[in-house]
């Protein structure tokens, strides 16, 4: 392949509106956010900005009326308010500012799409760039994590005898070099629950269609390798029902058989994982009674933490704690309980849910529900949608998506685009009138 072929199919990955100038840098810098959003946390941030800026320069050059089917997205602007509000009541005022300032995007993407036409071609770039993005920061890991055992190896090898205890000290070597390919470890540009959660909205896309390539097959196979490295549970168990829900809508018997076989053989090499094991025994052989140590678990930890996080939406479940206060409130629940581990990490809820009712109340949490009770209708129609839905409620329960930048930003773009009347995940291309010539 020449270089011009090269230069041409680059360049077509892109956006390009002669007529508008400000879509067409719009488009790319959320484009380039994306591709971006697995390679580290604070490198997507300025094109982020760029975006919005230019969003909101659209919507008044166009003035344009808001299609009613797509009034829903004012919910996010609503949660937005409702978290701005809580700052009334919030005494540490700094944390509760900064984590507003961190929500903008969550006021100003879903008002942006109100008045920003996509069609499915342009919308499919984003996963096609979260792809590359996951694609390269998956072999960037892997370096690291190369260049981590290469010392332990060598030092290793270089002194190994010839003995049982040689042996035995070799395969110690051999397991600690492991644990730089599992989760925290080969994550160290993006916290892996994030990652992980990006990989099955990029697997969930792509796989409502039969892969046609070897290097799709290839692609499917270093992302389900990602997935299995990262040894996020949450994201096994979304996995999981995926994967039961296309067994189910199959309706060929012999087909059923063939994938249930696939599905069977799966599930026993993703239970494989040493992490998979740690997580069945830290939580196993604990409860909450016997947890007053400085050595729980992440596992314990987190079931602490859920702990917590309801005895204190007990004490103020009307406006809860506001968003400034959350955090602190947690802490001297931690202390007062003597979760030793949680205080000492200075852990959020670790539950999407949980977190909004503990920084705005019931009111908030409504908003929240409401936004997937909506988007669970909306996305009802099909196995693969309604896999996307699932994907998006079921990591909320395992993590504050709403806290970190990454997490805000994302959800602040993909569902809004997943509530609008006219589904991105459709088959149909949805057409600009004025994006006819770049279709």
């Amino acid at each position: 392949m020449d270089l011009n072929k090269i230069l041409f199919r680059f360049t077509r990955m892109f956006y390009i509106e002669e007529n508008n100038l400000v879509l067409t840098i719009f488009w790319n810098s959320l484009y380039t956010a994306f591709f971006l959003l697995p390679l580290g946390i604070n490198l997507p941030t300025p094109f982020f900005i760029i975006s919005i800026i230019l969003g909101l320069i659209h919507i008044v050059k166009t003035g344009k009326r808001v299609v009613p089917g797509n009034k829903v997205l004012f919910l996010f602007p609503l949660y937005f308010m409702i978290m701005a509000i809580s700052l009334i009541y919030t005494d540490n005022i700094s944390d509760g500012i900064e984590l507003l300032q961190r929500s903008l995007s969550l006021l100003f993407f879903p008002v942006i799409f109100l008045f920003v036409k996509e069609d499915a071609s342009t919308v499919k770039k984003l996963f096609d760039f979260l792809l590359l993005g996951l694609i390269v920061s998956f072999f960037i890991n892997v370096f690291y994590a190369f260049c981590g055992i290469s010392p332990i190896l060598k030092a290793n090898f270089e002194s190994f005898k010839a003995s049982l205890e040689g042996v035995s000290i070799l395969l110690g070597a051999l397991n600690n070099a492991w644990n730089y390919f599992i989760r925290v470890e080969f994550s160290g540009l993006v916290n892996s629950n994030y990652v992980s959660l990006y990989i099955l909205l990029v697997l969930s896309y792509y796989l409502k269609n039969k892969l046609q390539s070897k290097i799709q097959v290839f692609i499917v196979v270093v992302l389900f390798l990602y997935l299995f490295l990262l040894a996020s549970i949450a994201a096994y168990l979304i996995l999981g029902i995926m994967c039961l829900l296309l067994i189910f809508n199959i309706s060929e018997k012999s087909k059923k058989y063939t994938v249930s076989i696939l599905f069977i053989l799966g599930f026993i090499v993703f239970l494989q994982n040493p992490r998979v094991f740690v997580f069945y025994k830290n939580v196993s052989d604990n409860t909450i009674q016997n947890t007053k140590t400085d050595n729980t678990t992440v596992e314990k930890s987190r079931l602490l933490t859920w702990d917590a996080s309801i005895k204190l939406i007990q004490e103020a479940p009307l406006l809860g704690y506001g968003i400034g206060d959350t955090n602190d409130v947690l802490m001297k629940k931690y202390e007062e309980l003597n979760y030793v581990s949680n205080y000492t990490n200075k852990y959020n809820a670790h539950n999407q849910f949980l977190q909004t009712f503990l920084q705005t109340g019931i009111i908030g949490f409504l908003i929240l529900i409401s936004i997937f009770i909506l988007l669970a209708l909306r996305m009802r129609r099909s196995r693969n949608e309604f896999s996307v839905f699932l994907i998006l409620f079921i990591s909320l329960f395992f993590e504050s998506m709403l806290v970190r930048f990454n997490g805000i930003v994302f959800f602040s773009i993909v569902i809004p685009l997943l509530l609008k009347k006219r589904s991105i995940l459709s088959s149909r291309i949805i057409r600009n009138i004025s994006n006819k010539n770049n279709d």
